[in-house]
């Protein structure tokens, strides 16, 4: 009996005496046991306090210890010493939570947009065929393209623009396409392509492809079926009863075609004339029917799940035509109608840019944008509209609510042919003071269908123009070749149905001095390569400090890293016949760069009477003679050689968006403000 009542005393506390327990219990089959009432350890005369009874323990003068029961522990944290500790920490956890929700709420909501892939950075555009020969045919292909990645790398490159690879017939540039869903053998195979998408996205780069939906091959299945009545396919494409006599077509209208001559062709098969916008080999579709619209919404599909990031949609203006056939209004109403062959010689009212036309487009972006929910997915969608006014070519960005192109591609540039500070102003303000608000500008210099650069304006001319492109708000579009000062070859021998004035800008690309450029280790090239391809190319130019393509080089560094140029405001200042003169500017940002751009001859500039507030002396970030760059200029005489461009970069906090003499002058497409404590963009300016 006197062991049982040992080991019940060491789990006893006994009040009187202070004694605690020290959290181990020798034997916890005694807790179960019951007390033999005849034990003296059950008799009165026991002075400790059963923890465990029913009674509640009396801990007035009691300690915490450790592995103390939940009655104890409860009776303790009742206290005020550690209740209100208790309280005070837990709300103002609570306290730290909402603020910093709240936060975070208020930094969201005060952020401006992220600018997405397509506006952070420059664009490359690639005539395949051209590019890198990789397998000694001649012609350039997909797995050349792959090859050369690491130098479009070296550009800081965002996206790269891979104008059409379907399978076609040799008409108009590959446009005469035979099968949508299929790669012309002369560029690869399927798995070329699948290849080539992944290695892109490894690199971090984009992929947009060309697509025209207007017209088919006359050799695709589809027109195939067509002139033979089969089935749905009847209706594919637009056809017309017309007068056939002695090999003579009489056509139901006098509509003409692009390339001119009468746009109506008689099929044999069918006995029915055929439209055709373009070429004979190249028949319209009929958008007026449901099913052709749901089979280039399958096309769009297909290679969006090939993951292809975006579309590059072209000569839209021509999906719809007028139902009623009517005869085009003549330029020259007194011409006689049998002598008006040319396109131009007809106001086309009924041929392009119908009722209509506009809600087929919406349709495609509706498509895309089923593929653009999965974040960081956003699948661009750009539009190319030749020959349409600055008025028409806006509409394709869409209404306030209705979204449709992110933006048509801007070749006003691309076309300049007379380099001077009045021409090129008015390229910039007519866009910029036409495009729809919140939307977003682009600058092209070149394509696949306009007169090279160096070519159109001139060697001296190149680096001005891609500084030009790359401090102006928007996307930056290079066509290959444009950043090395590539030209036009003087001559195209081939035996193919081809418009031979736009061949000659689609020369090999010109990678080094060896045979054939670099481009091909065949015997031949598709095209002959240009001339000067042994100082003009990529291996001279990159080992070059002054060369046209460091320069390309920096300026798009300068672009990536610059948030005055890619978010900041542009403020005009000045043109004449010789200069123009602009800003890029932040508000939070004490720094401006002020662009000044020299297309005529010397001139000598005062800028201290332009602005104001301009330093003495400024500090030129860069200049198109690399010499130059980091040097100071006194802002009272600034001489520019004819082709020469200065960014030059001053510290100022009286920006130039804030005066009221510059209210009408500037404009920023998404406007913010730059926090330096916080360092973070912000919209509430």
């Amino acid at each position: 009996m006197a062991e049982d009542k040992s080991k019940r005393d060491s789990i006893g506390l006994n009040a009187k005496e202070g004694q605690t327990n020290n959290g181990f219990v020798q034997n916890e089959d005694i807790l179960e046991t019951d007390l033999d009432p005849s034990s003296p350890a059950a008799g009165p005369q026991h002075n400790t306090v059963d923890i465990l009874g029913p009674g509640e323990p009396d801990v007035k003068d009691v300690r915490p210890y450790a592995g103390m029961p939940k009655e104890v522990l409860f009776q303790f944290s009742g206290q005020a010493r550690y209740r209100i500790p208790r309280e005070v920490l837990f709300w103002l956890t609570v306290a730290s939570v909402l603020l910093l929700i709240a936060a975070t709420i208020a930094i969201i909501a005060i952020s401006p947009k992220c600018l997405d892939w397509w506006q952070a950075g420059p664009m490359y555009q690639i005539y395949p065929r051209s590019f890198r020969d990789s397998n000694k045919d001649g012609d350039g292909d997909l797995k050349g393209i792959q090859d050369k990645l690491d130098y479009i790398t070296t550009l800081n490159i965002k996206t790269v623009w891979i104008t059409s690879f379907y399978k076609s017939s040799l008409k108009d540039f590959r446009h005469a396409v035979e099968d949508f869903q299929e790669i012309d053998p002369i560029f690869g195979t399927m798995k070329d392509f699948e290849n080539l998408v992944a290695a892109i996205h490894d690199k971090g780069l984009k992929l947009i492809i060309d697509f025209i939906p207007n017209h088919t091959s006359d050799k695709h299945a589809w027109f195939q079926w067509s002139r033979n009545r089969t089935g749905k396919y009847t209706d594919y494409y637009i056809w017309h009863d017309c007068n056939y006599e002695n090999g003579t077509t009489i056509p139901p209208n006098n509509w003409l075609s692009v390339y001119g001559n009468s746009s109506w062709h008689f099929d044999e098969v069918r006995k029915q004339c055929y439209f055709h916008q373009f070429m004979k080999e190249q028949p319209d579709l009929n958008f007026r029917n449901p099913d052709v619209q749901e089979e280039i919404k399958e096309i769009i599909q297909f290679w969006l799940s090939k993951g292809v990031d975006g579309f590059s949609f072209n000569a839209l203006q021509y999906l719809l035509e007028a139902k009623h056939l009517r005869d085009e209004a003549q330029v020259n109403k007194t011409q006689i109608p049998d002598t008006v062959t040319h396109y131009s010689q007809l106001h086309h009212d009924f041929t392009t840019t119908q009722v209509g036309m506009h809600d087929i487009v919406r349709s495609f972006r509706q498509t895309m944008n089923q593929y653009s929910r999965e974040p960081g997915r956003y699948r661009f969608m750009g539009t190319e509209a030749h020959g349409e006014s600055i008025t028409e070519t806006m509409v394709y960005y869409g209404l306030p609510f209705i979204q449709e192109a992110d933006f048509p591609f801007n070749s006003y540039l691309s076309k300049l042919d007379k380099p001077s500070g009045n021409s090129v102003s008015e390229v910039i303000t007519s866009w910029l003071e036409n495009m729809p608000e919140g939307k977003w500008p682009n600058w092209m210099t070149g394509g696949p269908d306009n007169v090279r650069l160096t070519s159109r304006l001139g060697e001296k001319y190149v680096n001005i123009m891609n500084m030009l492109v790359f401090t102006l708000p928007g996307t930056p579009i290079t066509y290959y070749g444009e950043e090395i000062g590539m030209r036009n070859i003087l001559a195209a021998n081939l035996n193919e149905n081809y418009d031979t004035g736009t061949l000659f800008s689609k020369s090999p690309m010109q990678w080094d001095n060896s045979s054939n450029a670099g481009f091909s280790e065949g015997n031949h090239t598709w095209l002959p390569t240009s001339s000067d391809y042994h100082t003009v190319n990529v291996d001279v130019q990159k080992t070059q400090p002054r060369s046209a393509l460091k320069l390309y080089q920096e300026l798009s560094l300068l672009h990536a890293n610059e948030l005055l140029l890619s978010r900041g405001w542009f403020c005009y200042l000045r043109n004449d016949n010789h200069s123009i003169m602009y800003t890029r500017e932040l508000d939070g940002i004490n720094k401006v760069f002020l662009m000044v751009l020299n297309f005529g001859e010397s001139s000598l500039l005062n800028l201290k009477e332009m602005i104001s507030n301009i330093p003495t002396r400024v500090r030129i970030r860069l200049s198109t003679n690399s010499a130059y760059s980091g040097r100071e200029v006194d802002t009272h005489a600034v001489t520019l050689a004819s082709g020469e461009g200065l960014i030059l970069e001053y510290n100022t906090g009286n920006l130039l968006h804030r005066q009221t003499a510059f209210k009408d002058r500037c404009f920023v497409s998404n406007r913010a403000c730059y926090s330096r404590v916080l360092n973070i963009l912000y919209s509430l300016c």
